[in-house]
């Protein structure tokens, strides 16, 4: 299924080739600059019926947005950009459905267990996405933190998906070394999610067309759901028109509903 996403940087709805967060403003390469404010792709979501999408704030002068693409959409859009204990109620209170979280809990290159167990006490394992967006070194996919800046010590594999599936709604994965690139997904990582996840998953990085959303179904058995970035038409792209993806879900809805 296709996710939709809203990413802010700067106040602003853009699309950032992700690896570049790390290298600073005079290396930041951005794919894509709205002239809509984030509230107009909440209501054109709201409109299509796509919850579950994820809104991500990048860096501060983000929240005046995020507010109000959460009233446009309330309990339609994930949020997550600098979540921790003390504003992750906030953050639901204002309308997100669920509060994605990485770095707050991935703390000092460990997963800190007492901030994710503090973190589920305050808001509940049916509201919070874990984001473990990862990038390849020695052959494993390691969690990133810090927007995608620090690597962790923890590995995405099957072990460790399956103990923390125990402590949240979802997972949230960025393909980070091909996030933004437009060059097609990690076709390894996405099988492997597919493998591994018991509990609902979204994928992004790297798609680039219509193709790329039925390869990433029929390659997790489809498990894990996609979200396409600077490929969508609505981001300036030329690769997916955001139509197309709206029909790819609706015809997956119908073949569920019919084989019920």
């Amino acid at each position: 299924m296709f996710r939709p996403c809203i990413d802010l940087h700067e106040g602003k709805v853009k699309q950032i080739v992700g690896g570049t967060l790390e290298r600073g403003a005079a290396n930041l390469r951005t794919n894509f600059v709205a002239d809509h404010p984030a509230s107009w792709y909440a209501e054109l979501y709201k409109r299509d019926g796509l919850g579950g999408g994820h809104m991500i704030l990048l860096g501060t002068g983000n929240e005046a947005q995020a507010r109000s693409a959460l009233q446009a959409f309330p309990g339609g859009l994930q949020l997550g950009g600098g979540v921790t204990l003390d504003n992750a109620s906030g953050w639901l209170s204002a309308g997100a459905s669920h509060v994605i979280v990485t770095s707050w809990v991935f703390h000092g290159g460990q997963l800190d267990w007492d901030r994710l167990k503090n973190l589920v006490n305050r808001v509940g394992r049916g509201r919070l996405v874990l984001d473990l967006s990862c990038r390849r070194r020695d052959g494993k996919y390691f969690v990133v933190t810090d927007r995608w800046q620090t690597f962790t010590e923890v590995v995405v594999n099957e072990e460790n998906l399956e103990k923390l599936s125990g402590w949240c709604a979802e997972f949230l994965v960025h393909g980070v070394d091909v996030e933004g690139l437009c060059g097609g997904i990690d076709e390894d990582l996405v099988r492997k999610l597919g493998d591994w996840c018991t509990i609902p998953c979204t994928y992004a990085g790297g798609a680039t067309s219509l193709e790329d959303l039925e390869r990433v179904t029929r390659l997790s058995r489809g498990r894990v759901d996609l979200t396409i970035g600077s490929a969508l038409d609505i981001f300036g792209g030329t690769g997916v028109r955001y139509e197309d993806a709206v029909s790819f879900n609706r015809k997956v809805l119908s073949s569920e509903r019919a084989a019920s």
